[in-house]
């Protein structure tokens, strides 16, 4: 993304940014789009679902949160022409990888908790809270 006329990079040009896969790991880091990419990998859901399935996500949140998975690539969108439009969102091939990953990660998570806990009751013990 350089200006045309000066060959000069604009800002949010991937070029500037010291760490290049830093807006990909704001999206799949995103808590909302975590929880919504975990609720895809057990198959398409309409919006509804989707949102009763997430708790504290609002309709707002919920639509900007998929309409950017979906520009991504990481989530599908198809709307079947009835009377209202059915809208369902599932997880794209590329969605599914992060799904796949995003497993991994939770099955660790639930395996080390204890351990996290521990490490933090110690670091807590040891050091002086700051008021």
């Amino acid at each position: 993304m350089t200006t045309a006329h000066t060959g000069v990079p604009r800002p949010g040009d991937p070029a500037l940014d010291p760490c290049p896969v830093r807006d990909v790991l704001e999206r799949v880091g995103d808590k909302w789009s975590v929880l919504l990419v975990a609720q895809l990998q057990d198959g398409p859901r309409r919006f509804s679902a989707l949102l009763r399935g997430t708790e504290g996500l609002s309709q707002r949140m919920l639509t900007r949160t998929l309409r950017l998975l979906e520009r991504d690539g990481l989530v599908a969108r198809e709307v079947r022409p009835t009377t209202p439009p059915q809208v369902t969102y599932s997880l794209t091939p590329l969605g599914a990888g992060l799904g796949r990953a995003l497993a991994e990660l939770t099955r660790w998570a639930v395996e080390h908790r204890d351990d996290v806990a521990a490490a933090r009751a110690d670091f807590d013990a040891r050091t002086p809270s700051v008021p």
